[in-house]
C-alpha cells in the first residue's frame, strides 16, 4: 500500500480505534441495519458472487448469503475480526482506490462508505477491474440533510463515531459514476424514521417515506449502476427469437412472417397458438410449411390460457440470444423490430419496451379510454419501478435469453399473477435492476379480427397489479 495521505491516515486511525466496538454499535442501531439488510436482500439474490467495499467486520456481507463473498476494508483490525467471525467468507485489507483483485462479481456493495474515501472517482475507476456487463453496483449513502442529527447521535453514543471526508448528494454520486462510464439504472431515497417505535416506525418507513415531499427527507439514498458493454450499431453479434402469441389471428399470420426482418446472425419466428376458433392453427401450419427453407418458422400450441402463458411457452422453446415479443395483430409494425435489436445489441439497454404514446396513431388504433388508462399506468409504474416507463401495455418487449433465465429463476418472488405477460417481465426486470429503454413506434390499427382485451375487466386487473406491485416492490420495508 502506498504512503498514506494525512487525511487517510486520520481515517485509518479512527477506524482502527473503533474496530472492536463496531458490532456493539450495530446491535445498538439494529433497526437501521435491519432496514439496510432488507434493501440489499431484495436486490441481491442468495447464492450470488458479492464484493463489499468497506465491509467493516463483515456483518452485512454475511447476511446476504453469497455463494462467494469477498469483503475489503482499509482497516486491518476490522478485517481481522471479520475473518474470525465469518470464516466461510473471504476478507482482505485493501484500499478501495487501489484494488488488486483479479476476479469479477455479480454484485458490488458500497454501503455508507463513500464518505470516507479520499478520491471517489478513483474508486469508481478501480471498480472496472471487478465488474462485467451483468454486474450491478449498489450504493447507499446518508443524506447531507441528516448531518446534524447524525452528529448528535454520535455524541450520544447512539451511532458509531467515524471521521468523514465527504458529504455527497445524489447528483454528486451520479456525476462521479458517469465520469467513469457507469450507467445509472435507478436511484432514490428511503428510510424516513430511524428510531424504532412499534407500529409507528413501520408505518412511516413502509408507506409515508415513499410519498412525494416526505421521500426527499429520507435518511438513506441509494443508487444502482452498471458498466455497459458498448457495441457498434448494425452488429450481427446475436441471434434472435421472435415470439408471436396468436389467438384468432388467421388473417395476420403470413404477413407476420413476410414483414418480420432478419436480424442479427439468425432470426427464428415462433408462433404460439392459443385455442383459436378461426382456423389460426391450420394457417400457422400452412405458413410454416410454405416458408420452409426460406425462413426459420416454428409453431407451438398453448395448453394454458392468456398471453402471459403463451409468452412463457415460447420463451422456453426459443434458441435465440435475444428474445422478442410481437403481437399477432401487427399493430406494432414488424418492420420496427430492428430498432429494438439495435437498442439491446449495442448495450444501450437490457430491457427494451415499445411505446405507442409518442407518435400520432392511426384512427381507431387506440380508443380514448384506453389512452387515458395507459397514461395513468405510465405514471404509476414509473413511480413504482424507479425508472421511466411511458407505455406499460405495448406488446413488444425485448430482453436477452440470459436475463430472462435469471428472471424466471426469481419468478417465485412475485408468483403467477399476470395473465398478460407484460408485468411478469416488467416486475421481474425491475427486481433484477435491468436498464430499461423505450423505443417509440407508430401504432397501427388492426386489419384483421378483434382485440382480445376487455377494457373494464382487464383494467380492473391492472389496478390490482399496481396495488400488488406497491407491496412487492415499492413498499418492501
Amino acid at each position: 500500500m502506498r504512503l498514506l495521505s494525512e487525511n487517510k491516515a486520520r481515517v485509518l486511525e479512527a477506524m482502527e480505534e473503533i474496530a472492536g466496538k463496531r458490532d456493539r454499535y450495530i446491535r445498538r442501531s439494529f433497526y437501521y441495519y435491519q432496514n439496510l439488510v432488507r434493501y440489499f436482500r431484495f436486490n441481491i439474490p442468495e447464492g450470488s458472487r458479492v464484493l463489499e467495499i468497506g465491509c467493516g467486520t463483515g456483518y452485512l456481507l454475511n447476511t446476504l448469503k453469497p455463494s462467494y463473498g469477498m469483503g475489503i476494508d482499509f482497516s486491518p483490525s476490522m478485517i481481522k475480526i471479520a475473518g474470525e467471525k465469518y470464516p466461510h467468507l473471504h476478507f482482505q485489507v485493501m484500499d478501495a482506490e487501489q484494488l488488486t483483485l483479479n476476479e469479477t462479481f455479480d454484485y458490488i456493495v458500497i454501503s455508507d462508505t463513500l464518505g470516507y474515501l479520499e478520491d471517489i472517482q478513483a474508486a469508481f475507476s478501480e471498480l472496472k477491474k471487478v465488474v462485467n456487463p451483468g454486474t450491478r453496483v449498489l450504493i447507499t449513502y446518508h443524506s447531507f440533510l441528516w448531518e446534524p442529527f447524525l452528529w448528535l447521535a454520535q455524541k450520544l453514543s447512539l451511532k458509531m463515531p467515524h471521521r468523514r471526508l465527504n458529504w455527497l448528494n445524489r447528483g454528486d454520486v451520479i456525476n462521479l459514476l458517469q465520469l467513469e462510464g457507469f450507467d445509472v439504472v435507478k436511484s432514490g431515497k428511503r428510510f424516513l424514521f430511524p428510531v424504532y417505535i412499534p407500529l409507528i416506525s413501520w408505518f412511516l418507513n413502509k408507506y409515508i417515506a415513499h410519498l412525494p415531499l416526505f421521500n426527499s427527507l429520507c435518511l438513506t439514498g441509494f443508487i444502482v449502476a452498471r458498466l455497459p458493454e458498448i457495441r457498434e450499431h448494425d452488429n450481427k453479434d446475436f441471434s434472435v427469437s421472435v415470439i408471436i402469441p396468436a389467438r384468432n389471428e388467421k388473417g395476420n399470420i403470413e404477413d407476420a412472417v413476410l414483414r418480420t426482418p432478419e436480424m442479427g446472425n439468425h432470426t427464428e419466428i415462433i408462433f404460439v397458438e392459443g385455442n383459436s376458433t378461426d382456423d389460426t392453427l391450420d394457417e400457422i401450419k400452412r405458413v410454416c410449411e410454405a416458408y420452409k427453407g426460406r425462413r426459420d418458422v416454428k409453431w407451438l400450441v398453448q395448453e394454458g390460457k392468456g398471453k402471459g402463458d403463451a409468452v412463457r411457452k415460447g420463451y422456453d422453446q426459443a434458441t435465440g440470444d435475444i428474445l422478442m415479443i410481437l403481437d399477432a395483430d401487427l399493430t406494432v409494425p414488424p418492420e420496427d423490430l430492428p430498432k429494438f435489436y439495435d437498442a439491446i445489441a449495442t448495450g444501450k439497454g437490457e430491457y427494451i419496451n415499445g411505446t405507442r404514446l409518442v407518435y400520432p396513431m392511426e384512427d381507431e388504433a387506440m380508443r380514448t379510454l384506453n389512452m387515458m388508462g395507459n397514461k395513468f399506468f405510465s405514471v404509476m409504474f414509473s413511480w413504482l419501478l424507479g425508472q421511466r416507463i411511458k407505455d406499460t401495455l405495448c406488446g413488444t418487449k425485448v430482453l436477452t435469453a440470459n436475463n430472462y433465465r435469471k428472471l424466471a429463476a426469481n419468478r417465485a418472488y412475485f408468483g403467477d399473477f399476470d395473465p398478460f405477460g407484460d408485468f411478469d417481465l416488467i416486475f421481474g426486470t425491475a427486481k433484477l435492476n435491468l436498464k430499461l429503454i423505450e423505443v417509440p413506434i407508430r401504432y397501427r390499427a388492426r386489419k384483421y379480427g378483434d382485440t382480445n382485451i376487455s377494457r373494464f375487466k382487464h383494467g380492473w386487473l391492472l389496478i390490482k397489479m399496481v396495488v400488488y406491485a406497491m407491496n412487492r416492490i415499492k413498499f418492501l420495508n
